[in-house]
């Protein structure tokens, strides 16, 4: 994989990698801890990465330790940071980065330390090198984005007349004509038109709520208050819909929702890209059962935007133990490996933020990335905040409420109406300093 990925990158690339890595022959290693919340699929490949990284060279040695996702890594990271036990690097969500590099929890990263290992703002995206930035400095090397998409199964979709003769699905454009698609699965199959996580403590309307509000150009949060208005308790009226119409299932939780979609018994999933390999694999070993296509979230307003998250990967402050020049060195030379070999983090199904990999032929070229990639350039993130992104607090609050329309449990304005009473104390609450 190492030979393949620097050939992929070209002459130039390939040699500044090689000469980037450290040298072959080091007595004692400089050891980085690393935690990482990757599990899964996403697990095993950045397994594989340290353990390539490791084989590639002796001067560094990567040990990486999983932790559980969400909450429980951010809680145990900020902690040990705190006390100056944390690791030397962590992977995060770029959506946390107000909260931990606003609290202290991180260092910046310097531009020399960035050269030092042939790194450069201008390598990645930049609307994901924009996310890596907090108050003008640079605290996060990111990895990838992964957004919403539309998952559908030709199979089923088929039925409903929803494809073209070359039997992709046909532009959907419009709130109508997506409910009009699910109605259509729905009544020329007699399974659901869609399927999504939806049981309360999901984050899976969250994310579907705010793409749809930023397709209407609406923020969820300006000038420290809710700013979408009407126009909120509306969109969550017609997500409700789908499901109060019997389009789709109320109160599934994310392996029951995905099971769903897996087994042939639903016409579209709407999830994030990280099911790829999940149908790859099944394609592969014949056990999936139908043909499935991939679109980006369609423009039912607007515009097409879309809720996205990224992986980086950060350098927590530790405290009173700050990190030594070798050693940041020693941590940014594997970052820059990743980041260089993150092809094999594309097959995972995200989109990657190093450019000479997420714009090389190979990468455009892969399947089914290549059905979705125009997502990238519509993605939104959760709005910039303490208490905002992936398992932040405001998404843990929003979690408990917007999931019960759909069962009928609430109606949207109520739903808006106690979210915004328990998540207010948040907008108005300081920032911590950890």
């Amino acid at each position: 994989m190492r030979a393949a990925g620097l050939a992929a990158l070209g002459p130039g690339l390939a040699a500044r990698a090689l000469a980037d890595t450290p040298a072959r022959g080091a007595s004692t290693p400089e050891i980085v801890r690393m935690w990482t919340l990757l599990s899964g699929g996403d697990g095993a490949r950045m397994r594989a990465l340290v353990e390539e990284f490791n084989a590639s060279q002796r001067a560094v040695r990567v040990e990486s330790t999983t932790l559980k996702w969400g909450e429980p890594f951010y809680t145990k990271l900020i902690t040990a940071t705190v006390v100056g036990a944390g690791p030397e690097l962590a992977t995060i969500h770029l959506s946390r980065l107000p909260n931990l590099a606003g609290g202290g929890v991180l260092r910046p990263i310097a531009p020399a330390e960035l050269a030092a290992v042939g790194l450069a703002g201008g390598d990645f995206l930049p609307r994901q090198w924009a996310k890596s930035q907090y108050a003008g400095r640079t605290f996060a090397v990111p990895l990838d984005q992964h957004p919403l998409v539309l998952y559908y199964n030709k199979d089923l979709v088929g039925k409903a007349g929803l494809l073209d003769r070359a039997g992709k699905l046909k532009p959907i454009e419009g709130i109508d004509a997506l409910t009009e698609a699910f109605r259509r699965v729905r009544e020329a199959t007699g399974k659901p038109g869609m399927t999504m996580e939806s049981a309360q403590s999901s984050y899976a309307i969250w994310r579907l709520w705010l793409s749809l509000l930023a397709q209407q150009g609406l923020p969820v949060v300006a000038d420290g208050r809710f700013a979408y208005g009407a126009a909120g308790a509306a969109t969550l009226g017609r997500i409700a819909a789908w499901f109060n119409a019997g389009y789709a299932t109320p109160g599934m939780d994310y392996p029951a929702s995905t099971s769903q979609f897996m087994g042939g018994n639903a016409g579209f999933m709407i999830n994030g890209v990280w099911e790829v390999p999940e149908l790859v694999r099944g394609t592969e070993k014949g056990t999936l059962g139908f043909d499935y296509g991939i679109v980006p979230l369609p423009k039912l307003y607007g515009n097409a935007s879309a809720w996205a998250d990224s992986h980086g990967f950060a350098l927590p402050a530790n405290g009173e133990r700050p990190m030594t020049p070798a050693k940041a060195h020693a941590v940014l030379a594997f970052v820059a490996y990743v980041a260089r070999h993150s092809m094999g983090w594309a097959e995972g199904g995200h989109i990657p933020a190093y450019r000479p990999v997420a714009e090389s032929p190979e990468a455009l070229a892969l399947q089914p990335n290549a059905q979705y990639a125009e997502a990238a350039h519509n993605v939104v993130y959760d709005p910039d905040g303490w208490y905002m992104g992936a398992a932040g607090p405001l998404e843990a609050i929003a979690s408990k409420f917007l999931p019960a329309p759909l069962a009928g449990q609430l109606t949207p304005a109520d739903a808006l109406r106690r979210f915004e009473a328990e998540a207010v104390r948040l907008l108005r609450k300081r920032p911590p300093l950890y």
